[in-house]
């Protein structure tokens, strides 16, 4: 069984960090999305997988390469325009030719993997198997009509759901995929939607089965979910001092400080990751914080938030709470009189002051 990884897409509503960079590789616990999606494939037994990419191309190619670190082999696979998830699997029909895959979008995490769907697939005769978790609001996602475990309709963002049941971004598919999307129209956002394409199968008489989520699972999409994202993978960090911590510094709970990091005169509080080059100088760090590559945090109070490779936080006189800072930030307070706030903010920023 082979692996398709869709790590194209725009992620506009994760800007303006993804005018920078691949909304996948945005970091959750101190490591990019991306790589705990691949995890999930490997741990399932599938290595061979091929790679969607679009205008981020370049950058998702040096950060997986050519998967031997993860214990498995990667194709890339340009897709020419972001025309939607059927229109990526046409674009890697070359490389799935008639093999059975299992398709994972690059921005999804799920808690408990995807070998149970895997096996389950793999020991029975469907067309496609989906895995479905309950949602409180299904009005934002496509929905599954369900006869038992068989998917008997799907219906995308109805007015009026028909169930609770959601799809997440992760599917099972035989080769007969193939030709249920040769037959598709794009729909009214101008895309060739997979959901078109199952309904097909359905359509055809062909059994198409339904799985449920084991554990958690979290679209990162939005700035909101990358935080939530982080917490959740944060409640099993196992913690470790490799670090340098001084003496005047209190370490509680399960803190992981990497090597090359530094801790001074600073009190941080678990589950919180601290990333090689560090450092943490007369700060509060609290729970559910990861702090990346080179960030510097000084004289200020911060918790539930993540902060990327480089960025800066210096002598803020508020604590910052649920904070999502890109690659080379800096946010620095004074004493300076008269005061006043300097901003500049790239589009679809937000600030709350």
């Amino acid at each position: 069984m082979k692996g398709l990884l869709l790590a194209g897409g725009t992620g506009s509503r994760l800007r303006p960090l993804t005018y920078t960079g691949a909304k996948q590789l945005i970091p959750v616990a101190n490591r990019p999305i991306l790589f705990y999606a691949v995890d999930a494939m490997v741990n399932a037994g599938i290595r061979d997988i091929g790679v969607i990419i679009g205008d981020t191309g370049d950058e998702v190619r040096q950060a997986l390469s050519d998967g031997s670190a993860f214990g498995a082999q990667f194709t890339y696979i340009t897709q020419s325009a972001p025309l939607g998830l059927a229109h990526a699997v046409k674009s890697a029909r070359h490389f799935l030719k008639s093999d059975a895959f299992l398709m994972f979008l690059g921005d999804n995490l799920l808690r408990g993997g995807v070998a149970d769907l895997v096996e389950r697939f793999s020991d029975r005769d469907f067309a496609a198997s989906i895995l479905l978790t309950e949602v409180a609001d299904p009005t934002q996602f496509g929905v599954a009509v369900l006869k038992e475990d068989r998917v008997v309709q799907l219906v995308e963002k109805p007015k009026n759901p028909p169930s609770s049941w959601a799809l997440v971004g992760v599917y099972c598919f035989s080769s007969a995929i193939h030709e249920a999307i040769e037959g598709l129209q794009p729909s009214w956002r101008g895309e060739y939607e997979i959901t078109d394409a199952i309904q097909q199968l359905i359509d055809w008489g062909l059994t198409v089965d339904s799985a449920r989520v084991q554990g958690w699972w979290k679209d990162t999409g939005r700035p909101e979910d990358v935080l939530d994202a982080n917490r959740l993978i944060l409640e099993d960090l196992s913690g470790g001092i490799l670090g340098e911590v001084d003496q005047e510094s209190q370490i509680t709970g399960r803190v992981l400080v990497e090597s090359g990091a530094v801790v001074r005169r600073s009190v941080v509080r678990g589950p919180v990751v601290i990333a090689q080059g560090a450092h943490i100088e007369d700060s509060y760090i609290g729970p559910y914080t990861a702090i990346g590559p080179k960030v510097r945090v000084v004289a200020t109070e911060i918790e539930n938030s993540v902060l990327l490779a480089e960025s800066q936080v210096e002598n803020i006189d508020a604590r910052i709470d649920q904070t999502l800072l890109g690659r080379g930030v800096r946010v620095c307070g004074g004493s300076r009189k008269p005061r006043a706030l300097r901003l500049v903010l790239g589009d679809h920023s937000r600030l709350d002051i």
